[in-house]
């Protein structure tokens, strides 16, 4: 689907498909765009529109790079974080002069965020560059959003591990907090990629933009954005580290459980030796053995076999086995 959008200098109109287009038409929107569309754009500004398996590309040579008078600059965008497991998608931004082309496969929420605020005022939409600005600044900022969910939910986490009182339920499970663990640990990854990603895209965009000799004002902005990109950047590696120390704790108390599983089932042999030992002597076939002919001698021996289990017992716990 291919949007186009005007500019008044205060807001963003939807261009009449039926009319050519003018010096106002600043902002391409390509979303799963057929060939056609694609076309289209490449007509009309004369540029070349990436195709998905391009845009996939991981070298930066294939990420950032001037052709044709365009900057070219994909970004690894996180998107949907609102829900349980965030997806990622690339999204590519064309700038020629002051035309904005964006190439996207999927719906992040910054998109008609960035809109939202054209609307009510609060953004620029003057040319490209103004419209690629507010979209990654609202990009920053739904990451922002799921870094501080992120953050909370290893805070839960954290309580969960720790909490031994609680531990028989199901949720508290070490088992279960270790995939917990793991989850948390490949999107806090995945926000990072993303994270790095939106500061490279800044960092060409702002090279770019010195080129065009674009409005300071914007440069400015794009430097604001870097230095939150970066802050964000800084948290996930504390995030990073404290996953990994949950980790460790974690798989250090699964450790501990076991050994304490295995040390009492080894005690529990110690102390059930000396009961079959004497269950074994009166269990032999000996035609002299006194006790047999006892009335009290199969009390007698269940005595034996209780009192040689009891005495075990007591060391242990007083050694602080048990």
């Amino acid at each position: 689907m291919l949007t186009i959008y005007d500019t008044t200098g205060h807001s963003l109109i939807k261009h009449n498909e039926t009319a050519p287009l003018t010096k106002d038409s600043i902002w391409f929107d390509l979303l799963n765009p057929t060939q056609e569309e694609d076309n289209q754009v490449e007509k009309a500004l004369s540029i070349s529109v990436p195709t998905r398996a391009e845009m996939r590309e991981i070298e930066a040579s294939s990420r950032f790079y001037t052709e044709s008078g365009a900057s070219y600059m994909t970004a690894y965008v996180v998107y949907n974080v609102d829900d349980p497991a965030p997806a990622a998608t690339a999204v590519t931004f064309i700038l020629k002069g002051d035309k904005l082309v964006t190439v996207r496969y999927a719906e992040p929420k910054a998109f008609p965020m960035y809109l939202s605020r054209v609307d009510k005022g609060d953004a620029s939409c003057v040319n490209g560059a103004a419209v690629m600005i507010g979209l990654i600044e609202c990009l920053v900022q739904r990451m922002a959003d799921l870094i501080e969910r992120l953050q909370d939910e290893v805070e839960q986490l954290a309580t969960k591990i720790f909490d031994m009182k609680s531990r028989r339920n199901r949720d508290r499970r070490l088992d279960v907090l270790l995939k917990g663990i793991g989850q948390e640990g490949d999107l806090v990854s995945r926000a990072q990629e993303s994270a790095t990603s939106i500061d490279r895209v800044l960092h060409f965009f702002r090279n770019a933009c010195r080129e065009l000799k674009a409005d300071e004002r914007i440069i400015d902005r794009i430097e604001i954005a870097q230095k939150d990109t970066h802050s964000l950047i800084d948290h996930m590696r504390f995030l990073n580290g404290r996953i990994g120390f949950l980790l460790d704790a974690t798989l250090g108390m699964i450790t501990t459980e076991q050994n304490q599983i295995i040390k009492l089932f080894s005690v529990m042999a110690v102390m059930l030796m000396p009961p079959t030992l004497v269950a074994s002597i009166y269990g032999m076939n000996f035609r002299h053995m006194p006790e047999i002919e006892w009335e009290l001698g199969y009390p007698l021996a269940l005595f034996l076999m209780f009192i040689s289990a009891l005495i075990p017992f007591i060391y242990f716990k007083r050694k602080g086995w048990l």
